[in-house]
């Protein structure tokens, strides 16, 4: 079973793979996260299921395509995992010790939670 949080780190790689090669396939998504096929395929019927992408089968080749609801979640979650890795890294954890938690916490964190931590970031640190 693909849990929500799981759902929700699909979203921000496609949203990170589009952003870097212009457009997504399941191997993309399959290479990225080192995982196999079935598990992707899984995800992205559930993602379907959800309304969260779409998919257009065309050339024999099979682009996945955020929906604007998609969209906003995916960014959503990136901007909270790239601010609390920089957060953790500006009081000395290691980059890629703050990414990996940061990946965990994201998923945690209240709305409430995680604007408090910005506005109290944006106050008393600087390069936040």
């Amino acid at each position: 079973m693909v849990t929500t949080d799981a759902l929700e780190d699909y979203l921000e790689v496609i949203y990170i793979i589009k952003k870097k090669k212009g457009c997504v396939q399941n191997i993309d998504i399959k290479e990225h996260l080192n995982l196999t096929a079935s598990s992707v395929s899984i995800a992205i019927r559930r993602l379907k299921e959800k309304g969260y992408i779409t998919q257009d089968h065309s050339d024999r080749k099979s682009f996945i395509f955020l929906t604007d609801k998609g969209l906003k979640l995916a960014e959503e979650i990136h901007e909270r995992h790239h601010f609390i890795a920089r957060v953790f890294m500006a009081i000395g954890v290691s980059e890629e010790t703050a990414y990996k938690d940061s990946c965990k916490i994201e998923h945690a964190l209240s709305e409430e939670t995680f604007e408090k931590i910005k506005e109290h970031c944006s106050k008393h640190m600087k390069d936040i």
